[in-house]
């Protein structure tokens, strides 16, 4: 596979999950942000409301434990890293 190939498999694959984020919030389904900036076992999650919360793996794995709430601003700034727009609910 070419790097160009490499680049387009890449690209398709982000606007897919772009495209999933904006269907679940649409829908009232929470979205998942991974990150590799986060510890081991965190994740942000996005909900319909716009909020976006910190949050981590319990040792059982079966739920997320709340660590925080991102502030408007912070929201808007995860965001903006990662190329996402705005859900309008």
């Amino acid at each position: 596979m070419t790097t160009q190939e490499s680049k387009q498999m890449e690209q398709a694959g982000t606007e897919a999950v772009k495209k999933l984020r904006l269907e679940n919030l649409k829908n009232g389904r929470p979205f998942m942000i991974n990150s590799n900036d986060l510890p081991d076992r965190q994740c942000y999650y996005e909900y319909p409301d716009g909020s976006i919360t910190l949050v981590s793996m319990s040792d059982n794995g079966r739920e997320f434990i709340l660590i925080r709430v991102l502030s408007k601003a912070e929201s808007n700034k995860l965001r903006y890293k990662f190329g996402l727009t705005e859900y309008n609910a």
